[in-house]
């Protein structure tokens, strides 16, 4: 298997664009497709945040839905969306107040057009992917070895918004416990949800949520070469929204950050 791992997009169209040209795959038709039968794989958040959320929603839904040539798990953020376009009564704030001042200016039609593939996308989507024999897990905040193959509430939860303690930050924002750090499986684990300056490797798992929506870089782990793949972010750089952590041991991935 052949596949090309995105993190957390947040509405950031043109990063994703250039992230997906500098992994040679072709927009011509619209869509980024690849010759070399390579697919995409996205962590979920696809919008919130950033400019063009539904942009990036109707290429995601062509490559999944259409050509069958991405794999999609959601995050909290698509989540969120999800419930908003089913008429759920939600918060319009943390960034789903972008997306849907978007989807305000739209036509009723086009309305209509990108609620009705946002919801397909992720009525169809699982709650994490097992990929290449169960080697490769998808999950959009990480999933404990333990939950893997399990659906039930309380799996949900930890892969839509980590392994939170109920606790908040004075902003907030949940506070989590690093469940990566204890993490001993046989399964890569790539995810994103937590903001990191630069993809953590730690125990095969694959933090590569480095922040493109708060300035940093959009990132890409090309499997099974293990290569990590970034573009740097047109967005304005907030360095508290990026998680630090304890310095971590040398890994064997290899970088191509131009």
């Amino acid at each position: 298997m052949k596949i090309d791992i995105i993190g957390d997009i947040h509405g950031c169209f043109h990063e994703f664009k250039e992230l997906t040209y500098r992994l040679g795959y072709d927009w011509t038709s619209g869509i980024p497709l690849h010759s070399d039968k390579r697919i995409l794989g996205f962590v979920g958040d696809l919008t919130d945040r950033g400019p063009e959320s539904l942009k990036v929603i109707d290429v995601v839904w062509q490559l999944v839905m259409v050509k069958k040539q991405a794999v999609y798990t959601p995050g909290n953020h698509c989540n969120k969306l999800y419930r908003f376009f089913l008429g759920n009564k939600v918060q319009v704030t943390h960034g789903l107040e972008t997306t849907v001042a978007e989807y305000e200016s739209l036509s009723k039609k086009d309305q209509q057009s990108i609620r009705k593939k946002f919801i397909q996308l992720y009525e169809k989507a699982p709650l994490y992917l097992v990929l290449d024999n169960q080697k490769l897990v998808i999950a959009h905040a990480g999933i404990k070895q333990e939950y893997i193959g399990k659906n039930h509430a309380k799996v949900k939860e930890f892969v839509l918004y980590g392994d939170i303690t109920g606790e908040k930050h004075p902003d907030g924002s949940p506070v989590r416990r690093d469940w990566a750090k204890s993490y001993h499986g046989d399964f890569f684990i790539v995810y994103g949800h937590t903001p990191v300056k630069e993809p953590r490797i730690i125990n095969n798992t694959y933090n590569i949520d480095t922040g493109a929506v708060f300035g940093g870089k959009l990132t890409a782990l090309r499997y099974p070469e293990m290569m990590l793949v970034s573009v740097p972010s047109t967005m304005p750089y907030f360095e508290e929204k990026f998680k630090q952590f304890d310095s971590l041991p040398p890994n064997k991935c290899s970088y191509n950050y131009q």
